[in-house]
């Protein structure tokens, strides 16, 4: 029966969006990718947004329900609530028939099996697709990583232009993006970031289109990995016109996500680098890159289970044990079983101090009294089974900033708890 309902949910807002899209002069940006999207849609969203009237959802509204109501401004009901949304088609009606208050609606579109991605052709043409990167993700359910390039990429059917990264689409999965435009530090890139310096307060450099100059940037950004989502949405804003004191405008506005490389102030002294949201190889890899070049007394590394590997987990979680460096972190703790199956050892065998917890409470707890003044704390994890920003809850010097956490809703709360059989500090 939900099936039932959601194919008619679906067909209805499909054909809403059509209609606001035929009835209204607005540019769409989609942004697809295996890491990246969400920092990326934030990015793109609040630069443009210093210019131009934008529409977008600060949370992850990425699939074939959810990125319709973006557009008309509505929050996610359950299925079976009628009434909400028989108010929401009649809202979205009255919102085409009068005068759209957008330039430009930014979304990102989410997949974790075969053809997710082409059935967002139904409702959306974009103006502008992003490719944040092409790596493994939702292993179980794709068979390899052509697969899921072919998935990813579906998006050049129904897209007007194509923006990729450069440094994180291999050659090998670029035949549809042949006349795409690229970014990256890859020095073939159209937007290329060059003289990137990292200073006390983030990043600087500049950014060269098609070899000549376009503006000289700061941020606060802990990682160079967020210059990624920075330089996207100045290419989107370059595509779209706007001058280079309108793009360096925009690049002020643009924020860390929560559970996204976000900056928390920590007990005794100490920061946290909350990573949170989610965790791959790719990104863990780049975090614990981030976290070398950074200097602190003492450095710990919280590290969950990578979620939705299938048959690839054990590899990837040992690599990533491997990948854990003991001159540079004073401590590994693990959350989850893969990563106290496969990491684990495999930091231990590299020298590491390594401690495992099976719950996110845990181990805030046994940090809660080890952490030294002026420590840098890293935390990346997937989601279930891990929660990893539950420990850093634990962790923080103003309780307060608890908030700035992601998955703090009464609803996540509740799963957490269930999560763990009601296991809490």
């Amino acid at each position: 029966m939900k099936r039932a309902l959601k194919a008619i949910v679906v067909a209805i807002l499909a054909r809403q969006v059509r209609h606001l899209r035929s009835k209204h002069h607005f540019k769409i940006v989609g942004v697809v990718g295996g890491i990246g999207k969400t920092s990326t849609k934030s990015a793109i969203a609040k630069s443009l947004g210093k210019t131009l009237r934008v529409q977008y959802q600060e949370g992850n509204y990425n699939d074939i329900v959810s990125v319709p109501l973006i557009f008309f401004g509505h929050a996610l009901p359950s299925l079976l609530n009628p009434f909400t949304w028989i108010k929401i088609f009649l809202n979205n009606a009255k919102q085409i028939r009068g005068e759209y208050p957008y330039d430009v609606v930014v979304v990102e579109l989410g997949t974790d099996r075969v053809g997710q991605i082409a059935a967002f052709r139904q409702y959306l043409k974009l103006d502008y697709a992003v490719v944040t990167a092409i790596v493994p993700e939702h292993m179980e359910y794709f068979h390899d990583m052509h697969t899921v390039a072919n998935e990813e990429l579906t998006v050049a059917a129904y897209a007007e232009k194509l923006i990729y990264n450069a440094d994180l689409v291999a050659e090998e999965y670029r035949q549809p993006l042949r006349t795409a435009i690229s970014y990256g530090n890859t020095q073939s890139a159209d937007y290329l970031l060059v003289n990137v310096e990292h200073t006390a307060k983030g990043f600087e450099g500049d950014i060269r289109r098609k070899g000549k100059p376009l503006l000289h940037f700061k941020h606060d950004a802990v990682s160079a990995v967020q210059l990624y989502s920075l330089l996207a949405a100045v290419t989107i804003g370059d595509e779209l016109g706007l001058t280079p004191t309108q793009l360096l405008d925009g690049v002020s506005a643009i924020t860390p996500v929560s559970g996204r490389l976000r900056r928390l102030r920590g007990i005794n002294d100490s920061l946290i680098i909350d990573d949170t949201y989610n965790a791959i190889p790719e990104a863990v890899k780049a975090a614990l890159e981030m976290l070398y070049k950074l200097k602190a007394p003492q450095k710990i590394a919280i590290l969950g289970n990578m979620n939705q590997l299938g048959a690839l987990s054990a590899q990837a979680h040992s690599e990533i044990g491997e990948f854990c460096e003991p001159v540079q972190l004073s401590l590994v703790v693990t959350i989850g079983p893969d990563a106290a199956a496969y990491l684990a050892p495999a930091a231990a065998a590299k020298g590491c101090a390594v401690k495992s917890f099976s719950t996110p409470y845990e181990a805030g707890a046994y940090l809660q009294h080890r952490i030294e003044k002026g420590a840098i704390v890293l935390a990346k994890g997937s989601q279930d089974r891990v929660f990893a920003e539950e420990a850093v809850k634990l962790l923080l010097a103003d309780p307060k900033d608890a908030s700035q956490l992601v998955r703090q809703s009464a609803s996540w709360l509740a799963r957490k708890q269930k999560s763990f059989n009601g296991v809490h500090i």
